[in-house]
C-alpha cells in the first residue's frame, strides 16, 4: 500500500482532525497551545534569554505528544507532516476557542 502524500493543507486537515478524535487528547493539544502562546507573550514582554526559548516547542509538543501516547494510541503527525501540523494545532486551537469545534470530536 502506498503512503498517502497530501498535496494542500486543505487536503492534510481531514487527516489530522482524524488522528485527533480523543477529547482528552484534545484537551492537551488545546493546553499545549495555550501555554505556548502565554510563554511566548512572556518572553517578549520580558525580553527574556533565548536559551528559555527551547521551553515552548517542549510545552507544545509535550501535551500533545501525551495525548497521542495515552490517550489518542497514534503516532503524531508532526514526525511526517511537521510545518502542517503544527498548522493543524493552531488551526484547531481556534477552532475550540471560538466554538466552531468542541473537545468533543461529535461536534466536527
Amino acid at each position: 500500500m502506498a503512503e498517502e502524500r497530501f498535496q494542500s493543507f486543505q487536503e492534510f486537515y481531514p487527516f489530522y482532525l482524524s488522528e485527533h478524535k480523543n477529547k482528552t487528547s484534545r484537551t492537551l493539544h488545546f493546553i499545549g497551545t495555550f501555554l505556548v502562546f502565554l510563554l511566548l507573550g512572556f518572553f517578549i514582554v520580558v525580553q527574556n534569554e533565548a536559551k528559555f526559548w527551547i521551553a515552548l516547542p517542549l510545552v507544545g509538543y509535550g501535551f500533545a505528544w501525551v495525548g497521542h501516547a495515552f490517550f489518542e494510541k497514534n503516532k503524531p503527525a508532526t514526525f511526517k507532516y511537521p510545518l502542517w501540523s503544527l498548522r493543524g494545532d493552531f488551526k484547531l486551537f481556534f477552532e475550540i476557542l471560538f466554538g466552531k469545534r468542541g473537545f468533543d470530536a461529535s461536534r466536527d
